[in-house]
């Protein structure tokens, strides 16, 4: 699942949900080829009833079947003022990690490598529900955009539809996959939280 270029997002639809999960489809056949769920600790979530949900650690796990060892996951720890995501891959080490900005109007992230080097920032707006990765050369590699999902689930519900995807890399395909999916995923899971 990790070597495309393409991925379709689609959030369970939910009214009292505690904690989120995700479809992950082939945007071209909709044919599923994974799962993002929340794998946050039972404390935590139970928590958010008393303290805001953006302040919370939070862990998103990603399969490629449902009940699969994770291939990566996302964890954020306690959070003030700016928050700090590791990523991690299926053997559960570091692969890199997020930082989101201090001030920023259009919202968006910093992604570096395990050698603490920039390698993409995501820019964007929550309005807008476009967001772009940028190398740190300042090309683009890669994007996500939200898709409609019908005005009853865009007024009733906070579920979100979302299309990432990711420019030909040569060599370092696989290497950035990982962490650009996951920026994809976090953009939702750990970032939107915020807003």
């Amino acid at each position: 699942m990790l070597n495309r270029r393409t991925y379709f997002i689609r959030e369970h639809v939910g009214l009292f949900k505690l904690k989120d999960t995700y479809d992950i489809l082939d945007p071209e056949t909709n044919e599923q080829i994974g799962f993002a769920s929340e794998a946050t600790p039972s404390w935590a979530v139970w928590l958010r009833l008393l303290l805001k949900k953006h302040m919370l650690p939070v862990t998103i796990a990603v399969r490629e079947q449902s009940e699969s060892a994770p291939l990566i996951q996302i964890q954020r720890g306690w959070t003030f003022l700016r928050s700090k995501v590791h990523v991690l891959d299926a053997q559960e080490q570091k692969i890199g990690y997020f930082k989101s900005k201090l001030f920023s109007f259009n919202g968006g992230f910093y992604v570096y490598n395990l050698q603490d080097e920039q390698i993409a920032e995501i820019k964007g707006s929550w309005k807008s529900w476009d967001f772009k990765f940028i190398s740190a050369s300042g090309q683009e590699i890669g994007m996500v955009t939200k898709k409609w999902a019908g005005l009853g689930q865009e007024l009733f519900t906070n579920a979100d539809n979302y299309l990432i995807s990711i420019n030909d890399m040569g060599e370092t395909q696989a290497a950035s996959n990982a962490l650009l999916l996951a920026a994809g995923l976090a953009i939702d899971t750990v970032f939107n939280e915020q807003q």
